[in-house]
């Protein structure tokens, strides 16, 4: 397996390892509370009063709770930035802590870079602006452009910390904290990086989001039971839960790690993307193309799938996704070869920020050998072709997650990381 195989991959590239981590998400505010809640399968899904106000016809969504702002930005930073550059610098800030690059011991400013992926971008910001200011522009805010940047949230991380390597903002819809992780291992891997700071995130429980995916029919219409409307893989379900929220993971070479005496959580061993070039809202139904790409990532990570511990499914809630995933997960593995589990029946639908999430609690999961249960799950349509965990977590040896992302426009992309 890739982990034993000293500082370097068999390709000769540097191994990529996490010495970070921080998470900002409706299961929670810190990296163990978010991965404890997982491991209980209870659902954050709860009503919104804006939504209800708003008259939208979805109402519910899985919000991150409240937590001291004031700790991490200044009242000034919080007025200058939106919901989403909130939410992934306080996440930030927790993993780059961590991981000890505040401290002067990490590498130099210009071979660090920020990769963040978001599906949103600047759009929730821009419906705020458009609704308050729509036969008022005079009064447009002096900071609503770059508070409504796509890349905002990337470049206030970079000037805060003075990251001067590549900053580079990825939005391939779900997929997109998964791509922006991904692409910065292959920066570090072949020599263009030695660290980056790399993660997702999303805040997009707005009216105009919420209701332009319901328009779509994408989303549970379970206003009145909302814990029990996101539920990955079950016979009942009828559409994801909107969530918002940030994680990211602090990247580094394995051998710098190791001489800066950092402790590594484990190692982003391999990662593929491609494109269903199908349907811009609809996966392939045999699930061909994301089977590819699992495949593929498996191989960049020098394993084969019988290496694979268990897989923390993309598992959105919808009809079609789920089928599609389960056809996937079933053409590369073969039927119910290894466990599945989906976390959105608990954390709802971070948009960009759920493949970071997963890749996060993924990797704690197949560290300490628990996967979660699904939230949620009964009889499912799906259970002849994966092993889906159910009721409470399930015991394996410790090894290599798969975690899958796929999104809107027909965006995969997968990541396979290794404990330490």
């Amino acid at each position: 397996m890739t982990a034993s195989r000293g500082s370097r991959r068999p390709d000769g590239g540097h191994r990529v390892a996490v010495t970070g981590i921080g998470v900002k998400c409706p299961v929670g505010t810190g990296v163990q509370e978010a991965y404890e809640s997982v491991l209980k399968a209870r659902p954050t899904a709860g009503v919104v009063d804006l939504l209800v106000e708003r008259g939208v016809s979805v109402t519910i969504a899985s919000l991150v709770p409240p937590f001291d702002v004031d700790a991490y930005l200044t009242r000034r930073e919080a007025r200058q930035i939106d919901r989403a550059a909130t939410l992934l610098l306080c996440a930030a800030s927790d993993a780059v802590t961590a991981a000890g690059l505040t401290e002067g011991g990490g590498p130099p400013p210009e071979r660090v870079g920020v990769q963040v992926g978001t599906g949103m971008g600047g759009l929730a910001s821009m419906e705020q602006v458009t609704t308050d200011h729509w036969d008022s522009p005079g009064g447009l805010p002096v900071h609503t452009v770059p508070r409504t940047m796509a890349n905002s949230a990337a470049s206030r991380l970079a000037l805060r910390y003075g990251f001067r390597g590549p900053c580079t903002t990825y939005s391939s819809a779900c997929a997109s904290g998964t791509t922006a992780i991904g692409e910065a291992a292959r920066r570090i891997r072949y020599g263009e990086l030695d660290a980056a700071v790399a993660g997702g995130v999303d805040a997009p429980v707005t009216t105009v989001i919420v209701g332009a995916f319901a328009k779509m029919r994408a989303m549970s219409a379970r206003n009145g039971e909302p814990a029990l409307a996101s539920r990955p893989f079950d016979a009942d379900r009828d559409g994801f839960v909107m969530a918002e929220g940030a994680a990211v993971l602090v990247l580094e070479r394995w051998d710098a790690a190791l001489a800066r005496g950092v402790a590594i959580l484990g190692e982003v061993a391999g990662y593929a993307d491609n494109c269903d070039a199908f349907h811009i809202v609809a996966p392939i139904e045999n699930g061909e193309m994301a089977a590819r790409c699992m495949r593929r990532a498996i191989a960049d990570a020098g394993l084969a799938p019988a290496d694979i511990g268990h897989v923390n499914a993309h598992g959105t809630s919808t009809v079609l996704n789920d089928r599609a995933e389960a056809r996937a997960i079933e053409r590369c593995f073969g039927a119910g070869t290894l466990p599945v589990t989906a976390m959105k029946g608990v954390t709802g639908h971070l948009i960009g920020g759920s493949g970071a999430l997963e890749a996060a609690l993924g990797l704690l999961c197949a560290a300490r050998g628990e996967v979660p249960p699904i939230a949620n799950l009964g009889t499912s349509p799906e259970a002849d072709l994966v092993d889906l965990v159910r009721s409470a977590p399930r015991g394996i040896p410790p090894g290599p997650v798969l975690s899958n992302s796929f999104g809107f426009g027909g965006q995969n992309a997968c990541l396979v990381l290794v404990p330490a």
